[in-house]
């Protein structure tokens, strides 16, 4: 039987019985072929090839040596749940290491182009070095919880790939909204409330921080957050514990050692309305992006 033919027989046939180590091979030759990807479990010393040939080659851990040398997977329980529920372990940290580079690549570079910006009009540093490090920290400290997040169902039913274009859109879409909210309390802390440095500082290090933490229930989901897509326990109580630390600092012993100056209640007001509203035109953007990413 030619190559040809033998490829011909495989899109024919369902199941394939008594086979050859060769001819395994060769059906495993011919599916590759025609564009598919081959699994193959086996436990012998004859399934060797065939393992070598498919591109994921599976066995159990009591199989011959060669066998295990040969595979990619060598499951410790004869049963393919064990495949199944590796495979949804490795989409779901998938899904869960992209919300914190498509949290983290759009708010770091509004961030950025923030401090850029405003290093160029003021007569002082937007923030100073010491709250910057603290404000990293914090932030950094509290998307830990990450991993422990739940992934929409939808996200599980086929594997994922890097797609720098979509992080990339993503950070030019969502870095330029948190920069205006950047700006709007800059005009707020400099004109209305006639603010600078310390106060000024802490204003910003307290709306930053609020926006930027809070923004991950936005991005980790294509439903709508809470209502229709639910994150972890975890996620929740870390993020808004770490969003009251922020509101607090300005009041606490440690405000003198970072220069926080205490913010006035009618900032904090206004701050809440202008996260609310941050935090809505990003759910409104969301969508807007991904009909566009996914049309």
């Amino acid at each position: 039987m030619t190559d040809q033919e033998l490829i011909d027989k495989v899109w024919a046939t369902d199941v394939f019985a008594r086979m050859t180590p060769d001819k395994k091979l060769r059906v495993i030759r011919a599916l590759r072929h025609g564009g598919h990807t081959v699994g193959y479990i086996g436990d012998g010393v004859n399934d060797a090839p065939a393992l070598h040939e498919a591109d994921a080659a599976i066995t159990v851990n009591n199989a011959v040596d060669v066998a295990k040398d040969t595979a990619t997977i060598v499951m410790m329980h004869k049963s393919l749940n064990v495949i199944i529920e590796g495979v949804s372990e490795g989409r779901r940290t998938f899904v869960n290491t992209l919300k914190y580079i498509l949290m983290g690549t759009s708010s770091n570079f509004g961030n950025m182009f923030s401090m850029a910006v405003a290093s160029l009009f003021l007569p002082f540093l937007p923030m100073t070095p010491s709250q910057i490090l603290l404000a990293n920290a914090i932030y950094d400290g509290s998307q830990l919880s990450i991993p422990t997040d739940h992934v929409d169902e939808e996200e599980l039913h086929r594997p994922k790939k890097w797609d720098l274009s979509v992080i990339r859109k993503y950070m030019l879409f969502f870095g330029p909204i948190s920069s205006v909210y950047d700006f709007a309390t800059f005009a707020v802390m400099y004109y209305f409330f006639q603010a600078r440095g310390g106060m000024f500082q802490t204003g910003w290090f307290v709306e930053s921080l609020t926006t930027q933490m809070l923004v991950i229930f936005m991005i980790r989901t294509r439903r709508v957050p809470f209502f229709k897509s639910k994150p972890s326990l975890s996620l929740v109580l870390v993020c808004f514990a770490a969003v009251l630390l922020v509101w607090l600092l300005p009041y606490s012993p440690l405000a003198k050692f970072f220069e926080f100056e205490a913010l006035p209640p009618l900032f904090l007001i206004i701050l809440i309305v202008m996260t609310v509203t941050y935090l809505g035109v990003v759910e409104l953007g969301k969508k807007l992006l991904l009909s566009r990413i996914i049309s």
